[in-house]
């Protein structure tokens, strides 16, 4: 994070509230990320971003060899190759 302090704020919405444009380009906040929230003893409210880059598939870049395939006519609905 940068060193210079964000101050922002946003507006509730039904049990809704925006992330800020700024707040969410610096934390790197995508489409599907969790945000998990911590309330202190304090009443402090500390919110965590739990991004969701990682799993399975999370470092395929896609299929790029040289055959290509017809799914509906190489697999059934289950995926299993039809002989």
């Amino acid at each position: 994070m940068s060193s210079e302090q964000i101050n922002s704020e946003s507006k509730v919405s039904g049990n809704q509230a925006n992330i800020p444009a700024q707040i969410r380009m610096e934390l790197d906040i995508d489409d599907g990320d969790r945000l998990r929230w911590h309330l202190e003893d304090d009443e402090t409210l500390r919110v965590e971003v739990v991004q969701q880059r990682s799993g399975t598939f999370s470092d395929f870049d896609g299929y790029e060899g040289d055959q290509t395939t017809t799914v509906e006519r190489e697999h059934d609905s289950w995926g299993v190759t039809v002989e």
